[in-house]
């Protein structure tokens, strides 16, 4: 951190070097950005904003080389730059410094322009593609346009309904815009009904990134940790939206809890458990809001709650607690 004395020319210079790139981001003007940040790096070659800087500009100079070899397809275009944007944010995670403004800008580059191709594609459709009005939500979300992400969000949860993905990205959208009880609630639906299906890279509201960086600091690999998300935001007090299921839901959810146990019980396959037990516990405690909800007898809930205990303690002991 510079120090609160003086400034010297030379910050000054590395300073209005890397406000300049940023220009050059939004532009997708990579290799002119590369080059003012080797120039920073002749004043400064420790610096880590300038050294993550040049890093990102190179990173993406060669996906625009790649980018321009696609032909006049918008879709496939913009199908690569979005798959990108995962790859990036990967390669984000092993610099040394976060680059947030850098990288904000960047990603107004990468999703305006995939944004572009698609508002393409689906203008050339006669009927609006769901996947493509997904993609097209996924990017106003990504521009920090709101509200008309989730115009088409709602637009394609309305075709699609008990989408987990589409859930997951309300549930991120909601959270931005301060509708906290209602990405609490979509969040927990989302990964209650199919946690594998919940597109984790492109969720970026504070709410759910929290509950990410404590799982991943567990060490869980993104499988396993998806599982055990729903499970810990409970325990934390994150996903504390619940409601009473309907007859038809409450069937359901005892047969998949049997289902659950059995599969449990007769795998030997450690790699196995890791996935069917927090999935498990996650169904035990939608059991259990359904008891106390509607009222049910302690003696239900405290069943439940044996079964808990039984396979795992550590789980238990916070519920309880």
């Amino acid at each position: 951190m510079r120090s609160s004395g003086n400034v010297s020319e030379e910050d000054v210079d590395i300073e209005e070097l890397i406000l300049r790139s940023y220009d050059l981001f939004h532009k997708g003007s990579f290799q002119e950005a590369e080059k003012l940040y080797e120039q920073a790096l002749a004043i400064d070659f420790e610096n880590l904003n300038v050294i993550a800087g040049l890093k990102c500009s190179k990173y993406w100079i060669e996906r625009k080389k790649y980018l321009s070899t696609i032909d006049s397809d918008d879709f496939a275009r913009s199908e690569y730059l979005y798959n990108e944007w995962k790859a990036f944010t990967n390669f984000l995670s092993r610099l040394k410094t976060p680059f947030r403004q850098g990288v904000s800008v960047i990603k107004q580059w990468v999703f305006q322009t995939a944004l572009r191709g698609y508002l393409n594609t689906s203008a050339n459709m006669v009927t609006g593609d769901d996947e493509i009005l997904l993609r097209i939500g996924k990017c106003y979300k990504g521009m920090g346009d709101y509200d008309k992400a989730l115009e088409y969000l709602e637009s394609v949860s309305r075709k699609r309904r008990d989408d987990p993905e589409v859930m997951g990205e309300l549930a991120d959208c909601y959270a931005f815009i301060n509708e906290t009880r209602a990405a609490k609630a979509f969040f927990r639906e989302a990964f209650f009904i199919d946690a594998q299906r919940v597109n984790i890279d492109f969720l970026e509201s504070e709410l759910i990134m929290r509950l990410i960086e404590k799982l991943r600091d567990i060490g869980y690999s993104e499988e396993v940790m998806k599982e055990w998300m729903p499970v810990h935001a409970v325990l934390w007090g994150v996903f504390n939206v619940k409601r009473e299921l309907k007859p038809l839901e409450l069937g359901k959810l005892k047969q998949s809890i049997f289902s659950l146990e059995n599969r449990i019980t007769d795998t030997d396959l450690e790699d196995e458990r890791a996935i069917l037990v927090p999935r498990l516990i996650n169904h035990y405690f939608w059991l259990i809001d359904h008891y106390v909800i509607t009222g049910e007898t302690r003696e239900k809930v405290e069943e439940v709650l044996r079964k808990i205990n039984a396979i795992d303690e550590s789980v238990y002991e916070q519920y309880i607690n």
